[in-house]
């Protein structure tokens, strides 16, 4: 048995065992006495209120590991390059062919994360470019149907669930290259999406724009995430620029957290859909959208808290990029240790960044400052 079939055998066997917390999440009857493995230890505040442990947890988590990882990783060029550089959306698609993640290894991520003294992780699942790093009924533009032919997601959560880790997952919800009918340029402006000329042939325009397609495609992929991959820590949703932008109120960003902000996008809905699904899930929409997220993760640096709610901030080990780029400069340990600092000084959660290589491994310089981080935190 070869390394990846010995993967997909184990990944198997794990996910297989997690099928009777599946199915008490998707009817929300779980038993008192069935607790998800990472939230072992917080029974009594479960029982009540599965949510208030769950964001005690959050609060006492501290520190978390961040992966960007898709098709952008294949060109090592910047996650945007599909909207930077202006690539059809058929010709990006065709990397898809080249996506083989052979040395994405869930168990060597998950072993490195608990050296570093995090408590969760959390991987892109779908980032702007539209490519899945899960089985979905809903597209065939996943890493199932690559060469690769495996379920990333399933692997982590797996790795998770046996190492007592949250799974948190990264999923785009206001901005997507690929789906006819997600946010357009016409209304949500020039970052919604890549400003092609001629005009994208593959994209809906004008009266053929319904937004509501897009909106029932996500919830139907948020629902295979929470029903699939056992219990999850929180589901992580980015591209807040684009529901804060309208071109009616001549383009500039409406004032954040207000319940009012983006009805179109039907956010609330959507919150209590994940929460309907499995009650302990915490909902972030980056800084906050429309006030109601359970905790706000601002990008760098901390920002006023929200009613109390818990901040996470989200960097990078890279600077200026979230996924691989060949050029960019990676932290020393001096200054990621610095960022591991500034967010306990201002009380917030560390969602540490890093970008796999184009083969899913983790850059060497990366795993070896966060081995080094967490020897030190040791220490404290």
């Amino acid at each position: 048995m070869n390394r990846r079939q010995f993967i997909l055998t184990s990944t198997a066997a794990s996910l297989g065992s997690l099928s009777l917390s599946r199915i008490n999440a998707a009817q929300n009857t779980t038993p008192q006495h069935t607790i998800p493995s990472y939230l072992v230890g917080y029974e009594a505040s479960y029982n009540k209120d599965p949510r208030a442990a769950a964001i005690e947890w959050f609060r006492n988590a501290q520190f978390g590991l961040f992966l960007h990882y898709g098709l952008y990783s294949l060109e090592g060029r910047h996650e945007w390059l599909q909207l930077r550089e202006k690539i059809p959306v058929a010709t990006y698609a065709k990397l898809k062919d080249r996506f083989t993640a052979e040395n994405f290894d869930a168990d060597f991520i998950t072993d490195l994360a608990i050296q570093a003294g995090m408590k969760y992780i959390n991987l892109t699942t779908r980032h702007h470019d539209g490519f899945c790093l899960f089985k979905t009924n809903q597209t065939d533009f996943n890493s199932v149907n690559s060469p690769a032919k495996r379920d990333l997601v399933g692997e982590m959560a797996a790795a998770c669930q046996k190492k007592n880790l949250g799974l948190c997952l990264y999923y785009s919800h206001g901005r997507d290259w690929k789906h006819p009918h997600a946010p357009d340029n016409d209304r949500w402006g020039g970052r919604a999406r890549p400003e092609y000329h001629p005009p994208e042939p593959s994209y809906a325009y004008g009266k053929n724009h319904d937004l509501n397609k897009y909106l029932d495609f996500m919830t139907a992929q948020v629902t295979e995430l929470l029903t699939n991959y056992g219990p999850i820590a929180a589901i992580w949703l980015d591209g807040i620029a684009v529901p804060l932008t309208d071109k009616r109120n001549k383009g500039k960003k409406q004032k954040i957290a207000q319940p009012s902000n983006a009805p179109e996008f039907k956010c609330q809905k959507l919150y209590d859909h994940i929460h309907s699904l499995q009650p302990q899930v915490l909902v972030s929409y980056k800084q906050g959208l429309i006030g109601s997220e359970d905790f706000a993760a601002p990008e760098h640096k901390a920002i006023p808290s929200n009613a109390g709610k818990p901040i996470e901030i989200c960097t990078s080990l890279q600077k200026g990029s979230w996924g691989y780029h060949k050029e960019k400069p990676r932290l020393n340990i001096k200054q990621a240790w610095a960022k591991y600092l500034a967010a306990r000084k201002s009380g917030a959660n560390l969602l540490l960044n890093t970008g796999p290589l184009p083969d899913g491994s983790i850059h060497p310089t990366d795993a070896k400052n966060l081995r080094i981080i967490g020897k030190r935190i040791q220490k404290m």
